[in-house]
């Protein structure tokens, strides 16, 4: 093992976990994997996570179980505060660790563009624990309005979703459809006509990588379902009770999910010449850090600038997963002396459900866009296939089963630990 080159790979993500998967047992290396967590995290179905349609653990797999029968990978359960580019070593919080080679690959983080109290009062899903806070404190406000005097306690209930991207339009729609199916029959003595979703876009139409024809489609099944969707809308302030839009209007909520942007994940000791604004790592077409050969960025971290991406590759899992096999590959290269192979990404397309029934689907190749029941079951094929594990995939097609058979969502329960607006992860 000593006689082998080391690589660290910072971050468990999609790109991080497809990389040292590609170079398990790899003869000419040996692999050390640090994440602040044990478990890789399925980050599409974070929102099934907050409305109670999945446990955490259906969408989460340990790092150890999946190298159980490594022989050059290892697992380090830490929190990297800095990279040592000159020595070549890694900092963590019980040391540092030196290598021949690192990986960046530490994904992305919420952006709130400088707003300190959005960040303070509303609250992300950029990781389990922020699905498990937002479902949590969704199903305390029920029980706290079912004890409550005040007759128009129904309507502080209402939910905005800051944001129209996917994740926006996802945890929308399941929210509509908890309001419709499960909550009036779970709580009944709450009005739930009362209860308000809305969801704020600033640009001009919600999925705004997608087609057209797909963001128009989305909109359309969101209103049907009770969703107030605004489009060309900022949020101009936030004092934990009510909303403020650019326009005036105040909307009255003291539940508000962010998901308007992300930005990349940056440790410390990487040049601030090398960052660019929406904190991604410039890279060169082999995903090596500019102005170094043995640091490597990956992933939602890494800017990587083509002709056909001139503001980088779009932050997305497929991305994500084709770099670290590509880097893989070249590390394969490396070992036998071979030349790097620069990359190239080959857009496969983009999809994002809305609901029972409801699914907006854009494929490249062919390019064809299509929506509704045949749209979905795409979405909800990939999805399961593109889990960690056999029992995972199983289990989170017996709920989905469950779901769509009952209307019910099945993992309603209420944790006294995890408390609202508290943002710190347990250590």
């Amino acid at each position: 093992m000593e006689n082998r080159k080391h690589i660290i790979v910072i971050g468990a993500g999609f790109a991080g976990l497809k990389l040292a998967r590609e170079l398990n047992n790899h003869p000419a290396y040996r692999i050390t994997f640090i994440d602040k967590n044990n478990f890789h995290q399925f980050q599409p179905l974070f929102y099934q996570v907050a409305v109670a349609n999945l446990d955490a653990s259906n969408i989460s797999f340990p790092l150890r179980n999946i190298f159980e029968k490594s022989d050059n990978v290892r697992i380090r359960v830490q929190t990297v505060t800095r990279i040592n580019c000159c020595s070549k070593t890694v900092e963590t919080v019980a040391g540092s660790i030196s290598y021949d080679y690192l990986v960046v690959a530490t994904g992305a983080a919420t952006n709130y563009f400088g707003n300190d109290t959005m960040e303070k009062l509303t609250f992300p899903m950029k990781s389990t624990w922020d699905a498990l806070q937002i479902r949590n404190t969704l199903l305390q406000r029920f029980e706290d309005a079912v004890l409550s005097k005040t007759t128009d306690v129904e309507s502080s209930l209402s939910i905005i979703i800051v944001g129209g991207g996917a994740t926006g339009v996802e945890l929308s729609g399941a929210l509509a459809e908890m309001k419709l199916d499960s909550l009036p029959v779970e709580y009944p003595e709450l009005d739930f006509q009362k209860m308000r979703i809305y969801l704020i876009e600033g640009s001009k139409s919600l999925l705004a990588n997608m087609s057209a024809a797909s963001s128009k489609m989305a909109r359309i099944y969101l209103e049907s379902m009770g969703v107030t969707v605004q489009t060309e809308m900022h949020v101009k302030q936030y004092d934990g009770k009510q909303v403020i839009l650019q326009d005036g209007t105040a909307i009255d909520s003291e539940f508000v999910i962010w998901t308007a942007g992300v930005k990349g994940n940056m440790p410390e000791g990487i040049s601030e010449n090398l960052i660019t604004k929406s904190h991604q790592i410039i890279t060169d077409p082999c995903n090596r850090i500019m102005e170094s050969q043995d640091i490597f960025a990956i992933g939602d971290i890494a800017c990587m600038i083509s002709d056909d991406y001139p503001r980088g590759y779009p932050q997305l899992a497929s991305v994500a997963i084709d770099q670290a096999k590509h880097l893989a590959d070249n590390f394969k290269r490396l070992a036998k002396a071979k030349q790097s192979r620069p990359f190239l990404y080959k857009a496969k397309g983009s999809m994002a459900t809305v609901g029972r029934n409801k699914a907006v689907v854009d494929l490249q190749r062919p390019r064809w866009s299509f929506q509704g029941f045949f749209a979905w079951l795409v979405w909800m094929t990939l999805h399961l296939f593109l889990l960690t594990g056999f029992k995972n995939r199983l289990v989170v097609f017996i709920n989905w089963a469950y779901k769509y058979m009952t209307h019910r969502q099945s993992l309603s329960l209420l944790f006294v630990g995890i408390v609202r607006n508290d943002k710190q992860e347990p250590v």
